[in-house]
């Protein structure tokens, strides 16, 4: 039974990671979750400088998911190199660098930092707000997120894959652009722009008001994005949104997602990558499938 698959040249055991800015970069989780089961582990957003994110409260539970406005808090590049890669490397597993920035320069500096790095892909957060733009992010605007994924493969020496925001009207268009523009693959999808009012204080919820929605709530949104996607562009596509199972992600696999992202769930359930690549071997042991790619994009 074969449950490898291969992204722009780079081979993952299996095609189960995590969503970015739900791990840490491993480091947390690794106390209760064996990385090297894992594809690949995607690392919190990294960006030139460190971010202190967004004031308190920042997160908030909502029915059947959460909405989070951490605002890309990190320790910067630096910190990053030092301490997060030589950790990961200690695993057999593939590292996935996901790169936030606030305008084109600040994406490439940390790309070519990167490119003297030993990690495997790199997966560029085009849904952070464009400074330069008054604030809209990279990934709203089809000539942006064109732009910003030439620019950074130009200097890029790992595989490209550009993570796109569902705040569109045509999810296609964007991935089109992209593609366009030369990625290696897409990720898809980011939080949905949510907002939750606390009646009782009567203020809002979070204190940047809007907070990005995540779990099981937005899944079906995501499957049907995948789906679109995967009949817009040849590139593959790294599925996500409120997969807490092996039947969820399975749903993001046979809509065309090459790889599955487990985001949101591993908040409340610290084992469930490992549980979503268990489950997906005993699907094919089930049904009898000898090779996952059998199961890519097998509902058209």
């Amino acid at each position: 039974m074969n449950t490898s698959v291969t992204l722009a040249g780079v081979t993952f055991k299996n095609p189960v990671m995590e969503c970015s800015g739900t791990f840490g970069s491993g480091m947390e989780y690794s106390e209760f979750v064996d990385l090297n089961r894992l594809g690949a582990v995607v690392t919190k957003g990294v960006a030139n400088v460190p971010w202190a994110g967004n004031p308190t409260p920042r997160v908030v539970e909502t029915p059947s998911g959460m909405l989070n406005a951490i605002g890309l808090q990190n320790p910067g590049i630096d910190v990053f190199c030092e301490r997060d890669i030589p950790f990961l490397k200690q695993y057999d597993t593939k590292i996935i660098v996901n790169v936030c920035g606030k305008s084109t320069e600040d994406y490439i500096e940390v790309v070519e930092r990167l490119a003297q790095e030993k990690v495997d892909m790199l997966e560029i957060n085009i849904s952070c707000p464009n400074v330069k733009e008054g604030g809209i992010a990279f990934g709203q605007n089809p000539k942006a997120a064109f732009d910003i994924t030439q620019a950074v493969k130009k200097v890029a020496k790992q595989p490209v894959i550009m993570k796109l925001s569902p705040n569109v009207t045509d999810i296609t268009e964007m991935a089109r652009a992209v593609e366009m523009g030369g990625a290696d693959a897409v990720s898809l999808i980011n939080t949905i722009t949510g907002m939750k009012i606390d009646i009782n204080r009567r203020t809002f919820a979070l204190a940047n008001k809007t907070g990005g929605m995540s779990g099981p709530c937005v899944r079906p949104v995501a499957v049907r994005m995948v789906y679109q996607v995967a009949q817009a562009v040849k590139i593959p596509i790294i599925g996500m949104g409120g997969i807490t199972c092996a039947s969820d992600a399975l749903e993001f696999i046979l809509a065309g997602a090459s790889a599955v992202a487990v985001g949101t769930a591993n908040f409340a359930n610290p084992n469930a990558t490992v549980e979503v690549v268990e489950g997906i071997e005993a699907y094919m042991e089930k049904y009898g499938v000898s090779d996952i790619k059998e199961l890519i994009g097998a509902v058209r």
